[in-house]
């Protein structure tokens, strides 16, 4: 049986923590901040843990 290969895109979004969650930067994040209002700007900031619906598929192509 072969090995898997990681997904390098997924490799370089999404980090493991100590304890095994999956974290990643908020979307958009990355332009047309002057229609966002500042609440929802603080919001998106920094990184967040993903969902437990995306945890296995990410997982997957981590190849964890």
């Amino acid at each position: 049986m072969p090995k898997n290969k990681t997904h390098k895109g997924a490799a370089k979004r999404i980090k493991v923590t100590g304890t095994g969650k999956l974290v990643a930067e908020h979307q958009n994040n990355q332009h047309k901040f002057e229609y966002k209002s500042g609440s929802r700007k603080r919001r998106i900031s920094g990184t967040g843990e993903l969902s437990k619906a995306d945890t296995g598929r990410m997982k997957k192509l981590l190849g964890l």
